[in-house]
């Protein structure tokens, strides 16, 4: 029995509707199982998702500005076998006073190989607990591999001492290294509150202005202007191997971080723009030393920066 063409036509609008109404019931189906992670494009919210599992994080490394993660945050006074040690426990108050101290391999044996960085083989820093008295020195080395800091006045309260340093020899040769102690300033200690965050500050007549902005945990580029009565600073001259040094430390526990210059040196006279590789482990308030230099003078300006 032939058809008419007007009831052929009906019968596939009806069957198409019925593969419809049937593919619709299929979906909803599979959207309320708890097995929706195992559809593709289904598991943006699932605690077992690709993107939060170990394999994955491992992976993150192959994102920009993910593959060059701080390795530590200097707050520990061993690391891979190296172990910071020193019999001052404690520091006069008021006067200028020596740190002494060596840093042992792991085999418990002084090292006495260091690589230069930025001319030196050795930055020590001391900082107060409230990220105040901020010194930043190139001590010297005994035989035997004791170094001394020569430090100048310190107030009473906790200070941290940090020992930045590149073993020259061993398993560990050409590893940066950060590590820190303790001690105690004797005496009746006032805490300064933190300035707030801010985008410059005042330091000998200049101007230092800061401009980025920084998450956690990731590398971000970060720029530095000078400029003095108004006017960008042309004659900034050499310290350390580049135009300005910058060091950070973490309200509330003093965290250190150094920010890596990538201006490239062309002649004896930088400025007045400078820019750092940024990558602050942990969010809050930092804050940042800026060390540069003209005239043969030293110059430290110090402002507070918010890493969200």
């Amino acid at each position: 029995m032939l058809s008419s063409p007007r009831f052929t036509m009906r019968r596939r609008a009806l069957a198409a509707a019925g593969t419809a109404a049937a593919l619709a019931l299929t979906l909803a189906a599979c959207g309320s199982s708890s097995d929706s992670s195992s559809m593709p494009g289904m598991d943006h919210g699932s605690k077992s998702s690709a993107a939060s599992s170990p394999s994955a994080t491992a992976s993150m490394g192959d994102m920009p500005g993910m593959d060059h993660m701080a390795a530590g945050n200097g707050l520990s006074d061993t690391q891979d076998g190296y172990r910071l040690t020193s019999s001052d426990q404690s520091l006069p108050a008021g006067k200028q006073a020596a740190y002494r101290f060596t840093v042992t391999g792991p085999d418990g044996k002084p090292v006495t190989g260091f690589a230069a960085d930025q001319t030196k083989r050795m930055h020590f820093y001391a900082i107060r607990s409230d990220l105040t008295g901020f010194q930043h020195i190139h001590p010297t080395m005994a035989a035997d591999g004791t170094w001394s800091a020569d430090l100048a006045s310190l107030t009473p309260g906790s200070w941290r001492m940090f020992a930045s340093f590149t073993p020259d020899n061993g398993a560990q040769k050409g590893k940066d290294f950060v590590l820190s102690r303790t001690v105690t300033v004797p005496g009746r200690a006032t805490k300064t509150p933190l300035p707030a965050a801010a985008g410059s500050t005042e330091v000998d007549g200049y101007t230092v202005t800061v401009k980025g902005e920084l998450m956690a945990g990731m590398a971000h580029p970060l720029t530095v202007s000078v400029a003095k009565d108004g006017k960008p600073v042309t004659d900034l001259q050499l310290y350390l191997d580049t135009y300005a040094h910058l060091t950070a430390f973490h309200e509330g526990d003093a965290a250190f971080a150094h920010l890596h210059p990538t201006t490239k040196v062309d002649g004896d006279h930088g400025g007045p723009d400078l820019s750092f590789h940024a990558e602050l482990p942990t969010a809050g308030n930092w804050r940042l030393f800026l060390q540069f230099q003209t005239g043969g003078k030293l110059h430290t300006a110090a402002l507070t920066l918010r890493v969200g």
